[in-house]
Parts: structure tokens; sequence; C-alpha cells
């Protein structure tokens, strides 16, 4: 008889007891017994872990898709339908009323192109900070990855994105506005804002399990974080009349200052805010980190608490 014990990943040991028996013909018996012990403390994030679980990440976020559309008398649609209307609204007011400035582009096309990637950023924080509560069942019966709950809310809001991004592209023929080879950013873009929903959804779910007053918090956040970021608006530069240092170094502060800004810009062709973009990038990996490590920190006493 022999015993070994494997260590595969950080989180995980495995002890495996084999055992065989000769008689003759008789044929040999084994047997495995498996062990999952929490962890403690700190820990990175076990990527290898979560790529072992890819089939059960791909299965949740259709689960999502699915549930949001589901017994819903226009469906997909909604996810067009939002982001639409509040063009429409902030067009009425902004653009027709308060002759908000929109860099020379048609004003409704201005809109559409800074408000789409806060929907998809807005909706998939949202999503991720309340996933953990709503999956209460699935997270006391078995063990999987729990991150692998946030990261399947923010990948559901992808396809509403990539809805949504097609009546962008209807926009831009109906107002005659082309994209020039800065358009090969927005796959980067769009990783960099999946990347910062991830952090600040995990970091909300993880605070919502043991706070369920985060569950109010939310909304108001999204509400706020969007004012507070020139999606329907042009961000005021040094020299402008609305200039203010205060003002000018808050929106810095905001990452998605940055990310919406140059999404339009890739997308209309505009002046590509390359500072900008790298200083939100670098927040968005901080922020990724602290969100996913904390939540890897409290991840074990999910089961307990939910």
């Amino acid at each position: 008889m022999s015993s070994t014990i494997l260590e595969t990943n950080p989180e995980q040991s495995v002890e495996s007891e084999a055992a065989s028996v000769s008689a003759g013909p008789a044929a040999s018996s084994k047997s495995a017994k498996t062990i999952i012990r929490p962890t403690r403390g700190w820990q990175l994030i076990n990527t290898r872990e979560l790529w072992h679980h890819r089939e059960l990440l791909y299965f949740l976020t259709w689960r999502d898709v699915k549930v949001r559309y589901k017994q819903t008398l226009l469906g997909a649609l909604w996810a067009i339908l939002q982001p639409v209307l509040m063009m429409v609204v902030f067009t009425v007011f902004f653009g027709r009323m308060a002759h908000v400035p929109s860099e020379g582009i048609p004003y409704p096309l201005f809109v559409f192109a800074g408000l789409l990637p806060w929907t998809f950023f807005a909706t998939a924080i949202a999503s991720a900070g309340n996933s953990v509560v709503g999956s209460e069942r699935l997270i006391t019966k078995i063990y999987f990855p729990r991150l692998a709950i946030p990261i399947a809310a923010v990948g559901a809001a992808l396809v509403d994105f990539a809805i949504a991004f097609c009546v962008l592209l209807v926009l831009m023929l109906w107002y005659h506005a082309y994209a020039g080879v800065q358009i090969l950013l927005i796959p980067v873009l769009i990783a960099v804002l999946a990347l910062a929903a991830v952090g600040i959804g995990t970091l909300l779910a993880a605070l919502n399990v043991a706070y369920r007053d985060f569950r109010h918090v939310i909304p108001f956040l999204v509400q706020l974080w969007m004012f507070a970021t020139p999606t329907v608006y042009m961000q005021p530069v040094d020299s402008g009349p609305v200039y203010h240092p205060a003002l000018h170094f808050l929106l810095g502060l905001n990452p998605m200052t940055g990310l919406v800004a140059a999404f339009r810009a890739a997308i209309l062709n505009g002046s590509f805010p390359w500072a900008q973009a790298i200083l939100s990038t670098a927040m968005v990996l901080l922020i990724a980190a602290v969100g996913c490590f904390y939540f890897r920190r409290v991840e074990d006493s999910f089961a307990d608490i939910i």
C-alpha cells in the first residue's frame, strides 16, 4: 500500500490512496479520496483553475443571459432600448435645449458613443455586485471557483454590448461618420472595460455578501458615477470656459473618463487621448487586483454567511 499527497494548486490539496492486492487471477482494487481544504489569508487569482472550469463559466454566462430575458415580450431588444432611450432623452435636454458642445459630431451619435461603453460597465457591475447573493443555492451545495460567478455576470453584459454596438454602426452610417485605423483599438478598450467591471464587480459582490446595504448602494453608486463620467458632455479642457482645477482633477481620478473618451475617439476617428487611456488602464489594473484579491480573501466564508 502506498500513500501520495499531490498539491495541485494553491487552494486545493488532493490526497489519493491506492491499494492493490493480487491473489492469483483476482483483479486489483483501487480507492481514491479527494479532500478539499479551505485556504487562509490572501490568495493569488488561480487562473489555472478558472481555465479548468471554463465550461462552467460558459454555462453560467449563458444562464445569466437567459434569465435576464426570460418571459419578456421584447427579449434581447431591451439591450438596445436602454441606450437608445437614454440617447433620445439626453439629445432633447442637453443637445437641443442646453446646446452642449459635441466636438462637431452630431449630438445623438456623440451621446450614443459615450453611453455604449458606460451602459456596459454599469450593467456589468450591477449584475456582478448582486451575483454571489443571487447564487446562494449554488454556492452552498458544491465547490467551484467563486470568481466564476461575477465574471459570468460581466460576460452576460458583453452580450448586451455586442447587440447595442450594432446600433452604433447604424447611427454612424446614418450620419455618414466613418471610423479610421483607430478602430483597431476597440477590442483592447473593450477588454480593459471588462477588466474594470470585473474588478469593481467582484469587490461589490464580496461586500454585498457581508453587508447587504450594498444592495441599495449599488444603484445609487452607478447613477452618481455616470454623471461623474463625460458620457453625454465633453471633458473640460484647460482653456475651456467651464474648466476648474478641482473638477479636472476629480475627472482624472475616474478611470471611466479616459476609457469612454478613448472609445469615442477610436470609433469616431477623433483625437485619441493616449495619456488618459494609459492612466485609466493603469488604474483599472490596480482596481482589478484589489477587487479580485479581496474577493479571494473572503470567499471561503460565503457559504457560511450567505
